[in-house]
């Protein structure tokens, strides 16, 4: 796995200014988490004669096929006047993250997928029950085409003979289907569905997954859009979406986006129980995958988290992402954060009492992510309050609460995306930046091994890392 963590991040480093080897590491282990690792073959501009009917008068998922004409989306070279025009190209390409979605139904055919389907018996019809929910795109014909172009941008029947025509707009297109992906709330959505999982057919990524050999669940939102950029962020660019995007915004409301999705996702009692068992994709993997020692001198390696007020035995909700909400929220809403913190706490303590008050402390949490998901998307993310945050997220007060592996990987992701995106908003000087990378990679080296995660050390090399990034301010 971890040849495959350094090959992928090397790859994913061109994404951005700034080498982001360690980030695209983490994501490149996680990725195959829905729709992240799979193929499908290349899309000539002459498969739009083969469709058959004129995209014009279909309403719906149109396919791929549809947008790959040379004066559209199918050209070989980035020299759109416009667009790039490249974007089947970025969409398809097998060496690169940029066409993991492209790879999507291919996965499931090689032998980790076979291996999954085998440990998990199932016949065609159930690889399309359980896998095409986020291997494939919803109302495609193709399933080989994986995760395409509408599954992002929405079905295209109602905007695709409109969208390139003279007087056409982003607002127009959105108001005629075109799903709007410059609003962070709105592509928290759509990548939530498959990268963390959904409530549609075969969006559920369960603990029975996982056991058969599914990589673990991790999420966010700047990161993996990264990943899948299509597009340059030029002048044209933000005259026609209305500004570039802002990576700290992004980040901040992927993190609120995602709590509220597992919040309401636990709350279903369909989801949060297998059988007499609870759901344990829920709950922190490393608080129950430890060593077991029987012997006298044991070596207890829990270490307790102020965050949780449960019992060292009782296995604990995964809240990488609360952590790192709160930690965004003591900076940018203040007022708001000891409210959302006193509710996390009182969320992971009614576990201890029964579901009815677990579900009701669940739908209060929720509601108080929901806020702050609405004032992080019209926040500016100032660059005083981008340095603060991640001197939050690597506080004591902060900090003490990464006792376990998947809070510790979210905060790595999040300081790394942070100080990206400052250097895309001109805050930050690319090769300042690049001069913290050793640091940064520290960091990332404290949770390269799930099996091998030690929380004080961890502790120390966050630290170390932010505190070089504290010198940019």
């Amino acid at each position: 796995m971890q040849g495959i963590i350094l090959g992928i991040g090397r790859l994913a480093a061109l994404c951005r200014a700034i080498p982001r080897s360690g980030a695209m590491a983490v994501a490149a282990c996680l990725a195959m988490a829905g729709a992240s690792l799979g193929a499908s073959s290349l899309v000539s501009p002459a498969a739009v004669q083969a469709q058959g009917t004129a995209p014009s008068v279909l309403r719906g998922h149109v396919g791929v096929a549809s947008c790959a004409g040379s004066t559209c989306h199918g050209r070989s070279v980035a020299d759109g006047a416009v667009v790039r025009q490249d974007e089947l190209m970025r969409w398809q390409e097998d060496s690169s993250p940029s066409g993991a979605h492209s790879r999507a139904w291919r996965v499931i055919q090689e032998p980790r997928g076979q291996a999954i389907v085998r440990r998990m018996g199932l016949d065609a019809a159930g690889i399309q029950r359980e896998c095409a929910g986020c291997h494939a795109s919803p109302g495609s014909s193709r399933p080989s085409d994986g995760v395409d172009c509408e599954a992002c941008h929405g079905a295209s029947g109602g905007w695709l003979s409109t969208h390139y025509t003279v007087g056409a707009s982003h607002a127009r297109n959105v108001a005629q289907g075109m799903t709007d992906l410059t609003r962070p709330q709105v592509k928290a959505q759509v990548c939530l569905d498959c990268h963390f999982s959904g409530d549609a057919k075969g969006q559920f990524i369960a603990h029975r997954i996982m056991a058969a050999g599914h990589p673990r669940i991790s999420f966010e939102l700047d990161l993996f859009t990264t990943l899948q950029q299509h597009h340059d962020e030029d002048a044209d660019y933000v005259q026609r979406k209305g500004g570039k995007t802002n990576s700290m915004r992004m980040w901040a409301v992927g993190q609120a986006e995602a709590v509220k999705r597992s919040l309401e996702l636990y709350s279903q009692p369909a989801r949060a129980m297998d059988g007499i068992f609870p759901e344990f994709t829920f709950y922190d993997c490393h608080s129950c995958h430890r060593r077991i020692y029987d012997s006298e001198d044991g070596n207890v390696t829990a270490v307790r988290n102020p965050g949780r007020p449960v019992d060292l035995g009782t296995p604990p909700y995964n809240d990488e992402n609360m952590i790192m909400l709160l930690a965004a929220a003591r900076v940018v809403a203040p007022d708001a954060a000891a409210t959302f913190d006193a509710r996390a706490k009182a969320f992971h303590k009614a576990m201890l009492a029964n579901r009815a008050e677990t579900v009701a402390a669940a739908q209060a949490l929720r509601q108080s992510a929901d806020a702050l998901s609405s004032r992080f998307a019209s926040a500016s993310f100032t660059r005083e309050q981008t340095f603060a945050i991640m001197d939050s997220i690597a506080s004591d007060a902060i900090g003490e609460r990464y006792t376990d592996y998947e809070g510790a990987v979210q905060s790595v992701m999040a300081v790394d995306t942070l100080l990206n995106g400052l250097v895309n908003q001109g805050m930050v000087a690319p090769g300042s930046a690049n001069g913290l990378r050793v640091q940064i990679n520290q960091a990332y080296a404290a949770v390269r091994d799930p099996n091998g995660f030690q929380p004080l050390a961890f502790r120390r090399a966050l630290g170390s890392a932010v505190r070089s990034i504290r010198s940019l301010r």
